[in-house]
């Protein structure tokens, strides 16, 4: 696929080959097939949930149909070959796992705010939504932050924590690439600061947040990325004040705080367990 291809274009050979793979019965074909269509079928619907969700429309049901179609595939069954495939599959899947969600991406849940604190989408020049972070304790309510992106923001992935010195919002500026977006106080006031899945050109990946680590400033990130042909995976205990990585392991047993104050919501639906 030309990787120049007009946005317009891409949409319609998406859309073609999703048609393509729906028509085929893959009860006739040998296991090792079945789970190349599926992982093609996880890979293409993940792609079609991005570009609706840019649209704002029926994007909710693609991005479940991505993960349907990943969990269909037998791992048992993979030949080495197949691996990098399902890798890949598996972090598009991943990136547009927030599509499966109730929320509208340009609007922010109920939960997207607390008593001191609350998340606000608006549009801003054309292509682009802006979020904002509002002051609920002081009077007219003021602005602390403003960032704007022409990417999609995933507003259900929005948290906070304890203390309110800290936002966690995923935002996906490419497909198949999803970053973390942190808000935090700083003693020079509030900052935004993008936590890509890799510090290397864009390809496939995403960064998540998958906790806080109480009464610290730090949290908790998990992230899947492929650079220069390798995947590589890692769970990190994330200083937020520079934003170094403290501690990290490719599985989240292997890190102390990561094993204890991972949430609930990120074990039950991330895709990094797989």
């Amino acid at each position: 696929m030309d990787p120049a291809l007009p946005p317009l274009q891409k949409i319609a050979l998406d859309n073609w080959r999703a048609d393509v793979l729906d028509k085929v019965k893959e009860q006739d074909l040998p296991d090792y097939m079945q789970n190349r269509v599926r992982m093609r079928r996880a890979g293409v619907w993940a792609s079609i949930a991005y570009q609706r969700s840019r649209k704002g429309e029926g994007y909710q049901q693609a991005g479940q149909r991505a993960i349907e179609e990943l969990a269909g595939v037998d791992k048992n069954q993979l030949p080495d070959d197949d691996v990098a495939l399902y890798n890949e599959a598996a972090i598009h899947t991943a990136s547009v796992r927030w599509a499966a969600e109730l929320v509208p991406s340009l609007q922010l849940p109920p939960t997207a705010k607390t008593a001191a604190l609350q998340l606000q989408t608006s549009v801003g020049a054309p292509g682009e939504t802006c979020v904002s972070l509002l002051d609920l304790k002081a009077k007219d309510k003021p602005e602390l932050l403003k960032r704007c992106s022409y990417g999609v923001v995933w507003a259900a992935s929005a948290s906070f924590n304890a203390s309110n010195t800290a936002v966690a919002l995923a935002v996906q500026p490419l497909d198949g690439w999803r970053e973390l977006w942190l808000m935090h106080q700083t003693s020079n006031g509030w900052v935004v600061d993008v936590l890509p899945p890799a510090a290397s050109e864009p390809d496939v990946g995403y960064a998540e947040f998958a906790g806080w680590v109480p009464a610290t400033n730090k949290l908790l990130v998990a992230r899947e990325a492929r650079v220069e042909g390798r995947f590589k995976r890692s769970f990190e205990v994330l200083n937020m004040d520079s934003l170094a990585v403290e501690v990290w392991a490719d599985r989240p047993g292997a890190v102390n705080l990561f094993a204890k104050w991972q949430t609930p919501q990120w074990k039950r639906s991330t895709l990094s367990l797989r």
